[in-house]
């Protein structure tokens, strides 16, 4: 049976968040060499990954800051109301999270039919407990939670500190070149996304309040205070929803179109 083939443009927004860190050259090459398939570029690429083993990731807590507290702009809608305020925390493992309150915020309040799995707390945890997503692969979570006053939580990001570029289905690893020959430091970046999972969906995950669009300004501000306190080459955002897409830019990201060829076959049957 025909399976038609349909291309499709995906966004995936990325900021820049904080200056380029220099690192000691490993070894010395012109700029005329850029992008030549030679042993000495992929040498360099090689070492970049290399640090994931070392003492760098041997205190995961002295990565973790503490927890800051945003507010809400524009939340009091009454008279005199105090605004709301935020308390935003990142933890190093999805377990910390209870998955009644993690899937709660999964949930797509504008389409609440279109049921993702693979943002849900089943699905992210397994990648952490079988060992796919962890810090001895390149993938360090740092999820960031957004609580309230009552410590209820608001809203959640599925975030990573990546030592490499694998498993995103994003290919940037030209730009980690870039950085390379010019005596730079790509990685670690910081990485929202589901690993190993091409599939749009949101990011900034919510729970259904009033208020859901003030918690997303905060959480979004808080990802760029994160990339700048940890030091990182930069933050990346990738196959966020439609809607997330449009509002990032907003937020001060800059934009980046993919494409994906999607096969489907509408009368499929077993």
């Amino acid at each position: 049976m025909a399976s038609p083939a349909v291309a499709m443009r995906r966004p995936s927004p990325t900021v820049l968040a904080s200056a380029p860190r220099r690192r000691p050259r490993l070894h010395e090459y012109s700029p005329s060499n850029m992008g030549s398939p030679s042993s000495a570029s992929r040498l360099k690429v090689t070492a970049l990954f290399g640090w994931i083993k070392g003492d760098r990731y041997s205190r995961t807590r002295e990565l973790i800051p503490s927890a800051e507290s945003y507010t809400l702009t524009g939340s009091a809608s009454e008279v005199d109301m105090k605004p709301r305020e935020v308390s935003i925390s990142v933890v190093s493992s999805i377990m910390d999270i209870p998955p009644a309150e993690w899937d709660a915020c999964a949930v797509d309040s504008v389409e609440p039919e279109k049921f993702n799995p693979f943002l849900t707390h089943a699905f992210l945890s397994s990648l952490e407990e079988s060992g796919s997503a962890v810090k001895e692969t390149g993938w360090l979570p740092l999820h960031v939670v957004a609580r309230d006053e009552s410590e209820n939580i608001l809203g959640v990001v599925p975030l990573y500190l990546k030592s490499h570029s694998r498993g995103e289905f994003v290919f940037d690893q030209s730009w980690a070149e870039a950085y390379h020959s010019y005596g730079l430091e790509y990685y670690p970046k910081l990485q929202s996304c589901v690993p190993f999972t091409p599939v749009t969906g949101q990011r900034i995950l919510l729970r259904d309040t009033s208020y859901r669009d003030q918690v997303f300004d905060a959480l979004v501000k808080a990802l760029k205070n994160l990339a700048t306190k940890l030091n990182v080459s930069s933050l990346h955002i990738t196959f966020p929803s439609e809607g997330e897409f449009s509002k990032l830019k907003d937020s001060g990201l800059l934009q980046r179109i993919g494409l994906q060829y999607h096969w489907t076959n509408r009368n499929y049957k077993w």
